[in-house]
């Protein structure tokens, strides 16, 4: 399933993701070790 890394906005499947977070009771799918890290660190900024 196609999912899209809140951080950079690109689109991955959601296998391929590098990681994931929770936030809100929501999952969220990450391109790269350094948007989960951004995500992380001010998740409010990119939750939807």
């Amino acid at each position: 399933m196609a999912v899209k890394d809140p951080v950079c906005g690109m689109t991955i499947e959601e296998s391929d993701a590098v990681g994931t977070s929770e936030f809100g009771g929501k999952a969220y799918y990450f391109c790269s070790n350094d948007c989960k890290e951004e995500f992380d660190s001010n998740p409010e900024d990119y939750a939807d």
